[in-house]
């Protein structure tokens, strides 16, 4: 797994034009200028390829010498000289210029590139024509990290954080699916059955009996999917959580990449979404204050429709689907058409906002309640909310979507009896790079909302607990 960067007459490597390309390297030829520690990595990289590798370097490193006395690579000469460049260079499939010299390596690049063959001077970017990513491999799965040589450090310690995350048997797991390919692709001929059936097996104990080579139990529980196989449609009601994609649950993130299609709303962040798999079908359903995509109705029927249709559906909405979510219409509505679902809990606005702004929901001081209440107003207008509960001096009151209304909220707070210097706070895309936290007062925090623009997704708590806030210097 090489990258190449796009051509650039700079020696800082370009933001965009990196791409990965697979090259098959068994039994290629491939010159390595170099025969010290950086000549020791590529040359590890290139055994483990299958390469065939001549050496060009005056002084050798242990390790080199005793890939050469193995016969694992070939010493063809010592200095990097033009002309005995030029007689090794020409058959080579890559060449790798790793020498201690940024000056030779250099020149050695600019013969390869004059042969149109490809050239990695490592930790040079700009006279490479490819750069090697740092790789994790368990067997047939090769997984690689690369950051256009703008940062091969960074690269390095991802590698290691995937590392540990790949369990060692990996690699058999993907040899048995890949023995097993041809016989899940005759029983069932279309692509979306082959890509169920793999996913229910990868789900289920199949996959960690290949994974420690017991063959015959991971047969028994293939050879199951493929007679029982009937392509069954459910709904997986899923919080997504405040806007942090950090803050999604595994559980999550495992069915966004497992879905066929996904119901969304504009709560979502971009960035959330990108972490969904890539073919399936994204359907916006959001609704915005005043204005629907879809009524609740009809949001209800699409789920329903493509789930008897087959489809795993995933309803994919911001926070927790049960928190002014419209979760449970949602299920009542699968529960009355008979279709499967799942629910998988998400953190809260209210959890996750007051937490990223540093303010405690509660607190022995001033807290033993917290109180979650909408913002959002009648048909008519009038803000139907618990007034004298929400008055209680003991508690928290967390307002979700309370940004239009919010000179009606502070008008009925006072006029249950909280004072005028009772303190707000309004926190505005909570979680997210771009979150914004103002406090004041409920005197002073709809004029602040209106001066500083403040819009939705926001969210407003109020309480003493406020005064508590705390910042991380």
């Amino acid at each position: 797994m090489l990258s190449s960067p796009s051509p650039s007459s700079s020696d800082t490597p370009s933001q965009t034009g990196w791409f990965p390309i697979s090259l098959r390297l068994e039994g290629a030829r491939v010159l390595l200028v170099g025969g010290g520690e950086i000549a020791v990595n590529k040359g590890r990289l290139l055994l483990d390829h299958g390469a065939r590798i001549d050496v060009l370097a005056e002084k050798l490193h242990p390790v080199v010498k005793d890939w050469v006395e193995a016969g694992k690579v070939t010493h063809v000469g010592g200095d990097a000289e033009d002309a005995l460049l030029r007689t090794y260079l020409p058959g080579c499939r890559l060449v790798y210029a790793a020498t201690d010299s940024r000056e030779v390596n250099r020149r050695v690049a600019a013969l390869a590139d004059e042969l149109n063959i490809p050239v990695c001077a490592v930790d040079d970017p700009a006279p490479s024509s490819f750069i090697t990513p740092a790789q994790v491999r368990r067997g047939l799965v090769r997984v690689a990290v690369s950051t256009g040589g703008a940062a091969p450090v960074l690269a390095r310690r991802l590698r290691e954080q995937i590392e540990r995350l790949l369990p060692e048997g990996t690699g058999r797991l993907a040899t048995y699916m890949q023995a097993r390919r041809a016989l899940v692709s005759s029983r069932y001929p279309e692509v979306g059955d082959r890509k169920r059936i793999w996913e229910d097996f990868l789900d289920g104990p199949g996959a960690d009996a290949a994974r420690q080579s017991d063959e015959d139990r991971a047969d028994m529980f293939l050879n199951g999917l493929l007679e029982t196989r009937v392509r069954k449609g459910e709904v997986w009601l899923v919080g997504a959580g405040p806007g942090d994609p950090d803050l999604l649950t595994l559980k999550a993130l495992h069915l966004m990449q497992n879905a066929d299609s996904v119901l969304y709303d504009n709560l979502l962040s971009p960035a959330l979404l990108d972490m969904v798999r890539r073919d399936a079908e994204l359907v916006f359903v959001g609704k915005k204050r005043d204005r629907h995509a879809l009524p609740q109705d009809e949001i209800n029927q699409e789920m329903v429709r493509r789930a008897q249709a087959g489809e795993r559906v995933l309803r994919l909405k911001g926070g927790d689907p049960f928190i002014f979510g419209r979760g449970g219409e949602e299920i009542e509505a699968l529960v009355e058409a008979g279709v499967s679902f799942r629910l998988v809990p998400g953190i809260s606005a209210a959890n996750g906002c007051a937490a990223c702004s540093g303010i405690p929901l509660t607190h022995r001081d001033c807290a033993q309640a917290c109180l979650f209440v909408t913002g959002h107003a009648r048909a008519d207008g009038v803000l139907d909310l618990p007034w004298d509960d929400m008055a209680d001096r003991r508690q928290t009151v967390v307002i979700y979507m309370g940004i239009s209304t919010l000179p009606q909220l502070v008008t009925g707070l006072r006029a249950k009896g909280l004072p005028a210097d009772w303190p707000v706070a309004i926190v505005e895309r909570g979680t997210q790079p771009s979150q914004r936290v103002l406090t004041g007062t409920l005197d002073t925090i709809a004029g602040q909302a209106a001066q500083t623009g403040v819009k939705s997704p926001a969210l407003v708590i109020v309480g003493q607990v406020v005064r508590h806030r705390v910042v991380s210097p």
